[in-house]
């Protein structure tokens, strides 16, 4: 991933990308388990397809225009090309098909790492060029991924689904911006990734993969059930959380540059969001005393204090103090 965001030339970054594929491939299929087995294929598959795809687009780049370099992607292929190819490295729609698949598959740790980490490296390319993409584009994959993210998370019992279409709707929002502020595209990916780190810590804590056994956390850890509420809310988008704030900074970004028309499609098309988000959220509460739960509880071993979730909870949940920060 360092390789591929200091990177100047288009094969070091392809380079640092099939270094990053390589080296997460054993970690996926680290279960012995067939699901893992098919999870770790799945990947592999759509990683090297889009690495092909990105290596034909700066080859055509480079013998269109004799440069190899990152930032002068010139070429009108060559770019939809490569927006092409780290869509499908990032799993925004329309190539999303393998995100929720290879989620299931995994432990919830690597699950933590293909939504954040993976993100980072093409969502840097993606910055680097992105005074060379047209708008409608982009425009085009984040409604869709916002759509798509919405709508697929809608039906989910699994966790690890629901938050692969999580990322998704959070990817569509990210794309629709770059193009036009991609400033504000880095600060909605980089306060997305606070926001999921320290709900898959708290789902690795109480050991919870499906929306029935997250039921049963209150009588576990009291504390944990309030904070996955807040921060499910916060990833819905709701005021005065975190994730409320890249969202209205890229609606009032959309509506400075006259696409007022995609701002309010982007806002509705939110709500399918919020839906499985508060279907969650309420699922949390309705279980809390004098309510009794519904199911078994599951074998839990002792809860174990984790630094990393104290941390970036509290700046997952209460941006009050930054947000005139990122308005000046």
């Amino acid at each position: 991933t360092l390789t591929v965001t200091s990177a100047n030339h288009w094969v070091t970054a392809w380079l640092g990308l099939e270094l990053n594929m390589i080296s997460i491939l054993p970690v996926i299929a680290k279960q012995k388990h067939p699901r893992s087995t098919e999870a770790a294929t799945k990947y592999f598959l759509t990683q090297a397809t889009a690495s092909a795809l990105m290596l034909f687009a700066s080859t055509i780049n480079a013998w269109q225009t004799g440069s190899w370099n990152i930032m002068q992607l010139n070429n009108k292929l060559s770019c939809i090309l490569m927006i092409a190819a780290l869509t499908m490295k990032m799993g925004a729609a329309p190539a999303h098909f393998w995100l929720p698949e290879v989620m299931q598959g995994t432990t919830l740790a690597t699950a933590l790492l293909i939504t954040t980490w993976q993100k980072i490296a093409p969502i840097t390319l993606l910055y680097m060029i992105s005074n060379h993409i047209e708008p409608i584009i982009t425009l085009s994959i984040g409604l869709l991924s916002i759509l798509v993210g919405g709508w697929g998370g809608f039906n989910q019992t699994q966790l690890r689904k629901m938050m692969a279409y999580s990322s998704i709707a959070h990817l569509g929002w990210t794309m629709t911006i770059i193009s036009i502020t991609p400033n504000i595209a880095l600060t909605n990916i980089i306060i997305y990734m606070i926001m999921s780190t320290p709900f898959f810590m708290l789902l690795m804590t109480t050991a919870s993969k499906t929306l029935q056994t997250m039921t049963t956390t209150w009588t576990h850890t009291p504390t944990t059930t309030i904070i996955l509420m807040l921060l499910l809310l916060s990833m819905a988008g709701l005021p005065p959380l975190t994730g409320f704030t890249p969202k209205l900074l890229i609606l009032d970004s959309l509506v400075t540059h006259k696409l007022t028309l995609t701002a309010a499609t982007m806002a509705l098309l939110s709500l399918l969001s919020l839906t499985f988000y508060l279907r969650t959220t309420y699922l949390l509460t309705s279980t809390a005393p004098p309510t009794t739960a519904q199911s078994t509880t599951t074998w839990r071993l002792k809860p174990h204090q984790n630094q990393i979730t104290a941390l970036l909870a509290p700046i997952a949940l209460f941006n009050i103090t930054i947000l005139p920060a990122l308005l000046t």
